[in-house]
């Protein structure tokens, strides 16, 4: 299994940008497809973004399309997820997750991903 730590989360006001970024363990992190996962306090875990092996195909929440930019760099073992035009409904933890296996991206689940990170905290003031 990789390790993930996820960093650069944060208080920020809306309208405003955050970038936040996942480290991961290991030689194999190529190998991994990538998952962005937000929650918010009451809320199920919901899925953000995500990434494909290569970077090459990018998918993402209606909710974030347009806004959040997910990349990927194999060579530094990181993935990115950043965050523009922030709202204050994106307030969540916001955690990386790594699949060894091919996602369905449209009907994705958590549990299709066995590796997470602790998470980082956005707050996002109004």
């Amino acid at each position: 299994q990789v390790q993930l730590v996820e960093s650069g989360g944060g208080l920020v006001q809306a309208g405003d940008s955050l970038r936040v970024s996942c480290a991961a363990s290991g030689r194999t992190f190529s190998t991994y497809v990538m998952g962005w996962f937000r929650q918010a306090p009451g809320k199920e875990r919901e899925f953000v973004a995500g990434i494909s092996r290569n970077g090459v195909i990018t998918y993402y929440a209606d909710s974030v399309k347009g806004r959040f930019t997910c990349s990927r760099d194999n060579a530094k073992n990181t993935v990115y997820l950043e965050m523009h035009s922030l709202k204050p409904e994106d307030t969540a933890v916001y955690y990386c997750a790594a699949s060894r296996n091919m996602i369905n991206w449209p009907t994705l689940n958590p549990s299709d991903f066995g590796s997470w990170g602790q998470g980082t905290q956005v707050t996002v003031s109004s």
